[in-house]
């Protein structure tokens, strides 16, 4: 069975990449190390036998496809967390990113370690696997001669800082929660408004008694009142309609809403009492169904200039991203995959589905052309050497293509060209890349990794205590006093790595912990591949 492995180098990827998978899929107190796992599974094979060896280009594609596709689905919270948080927050991220570095260079003072071992205890100890990549790509390119020795000094460090890349940040959660005595209720109920954090929509209808509400219309209500609403259909009489912008209320009127719950609840209380009446279930004259967003000319732009009131007799209430629901607003970006929620006369329902797609399976393709062409111009920018005073440096596989990634990912749309993928695609590529790139770096590595457990081991890891720790502990101290951030964003701040989320998320009790991730992970993506690339750089000369 060895030699079989040994002599099929895919037969071998896949049995790593299985029992990985399987292993990283095991909880232990609620945490458990996900895809990360490959990685472990690959190093413990290549210990095994020497001659199990995994092709460069299984690494490179899977690096490439995993950051591309990051890249795509990170571009628009990438440039909306600067232009809405403004320089203030984005100063405070890079001022995090730029002091874990700083610090990473203290440690190698101090401990002694070798260059490429410290760049990848960086790499593990911020859990950032497209920076140790980058680090491996820029070796590559450069150092030709010593340059698998350095890989493996480099993989070894950061395979052994991983793990406490991941319990760095947990730890520094519960020890700062618990020093400024955190109140996740309160919070919540701060930034209701701000960050919404329920994951699930409801609906409710309410009898209009507020006369002083009576003859205007729901523009200037809602404008007065400033609930993240949806107005959906309202009786008045015997008539039925749906609701628009400019439709007057009157007393007696019968509302139905969509929003969150809390939302609602304080709705009713300004407009008048709840109604008995299930409106969300008469269909008698408007139906409700759900729909596929499939069809390209709809997608990248805003529901604002789709003209469906003009168009069509219906209301879209809310969509549905991957597990998420979300209330749809005029400024609300459609993207292939979603599942839009609508009310309209029975009539339109066939010419709604047709104008939106309503097709799975067209929903979740692929469109190779700009799939291709933007990898390809993320390789080409990759390719380019970028001079820093004295040296240059290249992005390389993983700098060129997320780059390239975060812009298209941003634009959504050139003309007819749609370069955002569906989200159950994005999902996809993702996980395929980072196994395909976990499972080949492990591998290769494997034989080296074995070879150094030895005292060398332990300074390792302590110096990965001493970057994790005190970065994560900076974020939460810093951001909380002096940047006046709220913990809950905090915490998703410090979370590099799935398992660190999930921690803050069930610690929170809500989803804001995921505002501070979308808002750090993408520029730390970026970032973190420059500073360990900088790091390798700097302490060479």
């Amino acid at each position: 069975m060895i030699q079989a492995l040994a002599n099929n180098p895919i037969l071998l990827l896949f049995v790593v990449a299985s029992i990985g998978y399987l292993l990283g899929s095991i909880e232990i107190k609620g945490s458990s190390l996900g895809v990360a796992a490959v990685l472990f599974t690959g190093l413990a094979f290549g210990a095994i036998n020497d001659d199990f060896k995994i092709p460069d280009i299984v690494f490179n594609l899977g690096l490439v496809l995993f950051v591309y596709s990051i890249g795509l689905s990170s571009g628009p919270a990438f440039f909306k967390s600067y232009k809405q948080n403004g320089l203030r927050d984005f100063a405070f991220i890079m001022m995090m990113l730029a002091l874990s570095g700083i610090i990473a260079i203290v440690v190698f003072g101090l401990f002694g370690l070798s260059v490429a071992t410290i760049t990848g205890i960086y790499s593990g100890s911020t859990t950032n696997t497209p920076a140790l990549a980058g680090v491996i790509d820029y070796i590559n390119n450069t150092a030709e001669s010593s340059s698998p020795q350095l890989v493996n000094e480099a993989v070894i460090g950061y395979s052994l800082s991983y793990p406490m890349g991941v319990m760095g940040g947990i730890i520094a959660i519960i020890m700062m929660e618990k020093w400024l005595k955190i109140d996740y209720t309160e919070e919540k109920r701060k930034l209701r408004k701000q960050y919404p954090s329920d994951t699930f929509l409801s609906s409710a209808t309410v009898k209009i008694t507020n006369e002083d509400l009576n003859g205007k219309s729901i523009r200037d209500v809602r404008k007065e009142f400033d609930w993240d609403l949806v107005f959906a259909r309202i009786i008045r009489g015997d008539d039925t309609r749906l609701a628009n912008w400019d439709l007057e209320l009157k007393l007696g009127d019968i509302v139905m809403m969509v929003g969150a719950r809390e939302d609602l609840d304080k709705a009713i209380t300004d407009l008048g009492i709840a109604a008995n009446t299930h409106l969300q279930f008469d269909r008698s004259q408007f139906d409700v169904r759900r729909i596929f967003v499939s069809n390209p000319e709809v997608v990248g732009h805003p529901l604002s200039t789709l003209n469906l009131g003009k168009r069509f007799n219906a209301v879209i209430t809310r969509i549905r991203r991957g597990d998420i629901d979300m209330l749809a607003t005029d400024d609300t970006v459609l993207e292939l995959g979603d599942r839009i929620r609508f009310i309209a006369r029975r009539k339109d329902l066939r010419a709604l589905a047709e104008f939106f797609g309503d097709s799975y399976t067209a929903s979740s393709k692929v469109n190779i052309f700009s799939f291709g062409l933007g990898i390809g111009l993320g390789l080409v920018l990759g390719m380019i050497e970028i001079p820093l005073g004295t040296f240059s440096f290249k992005l390389g596989y993983a700098g060129g293509p997320l780059i390239v990634g975060l812009i298209l990912g941003a634009l959504r749309r050139t003309g007819s060209l749609v370069w955002t993928l569906p989200y159950s695609s994005t999902v996809t590529l993702q996980q395929i890349g980072l196994i395909l790139l976990l499972a080949g770096i492990g591998i290769n590595s494997g034989s080296s990794f074995a070879h150094s457990l030895n005292l060398a081991a332990i300074w390792i890891f302590a110096a990965s205590v001493i970057i994790s720790l005190l970065t994560a502990l900076s974020i939460l101290y810093v951001g909380y006093k002096w940047v006046k951030l709220p913990f809950s964003i905090l915490m998703g701040m410090v979370s590099n790595q799935p398992a660190i989320l999930d921690f803050a998320l069930n610690k929170s009790g809500n989803r804001i912990p995921l505002y501070g991730y979308t808002m750090m992970f993408p520029i730390a993506s970026v970032m973190k591949i420059i500073i360990a690339q900088l790091l390798y750089i700097l302490l060479s000369s």
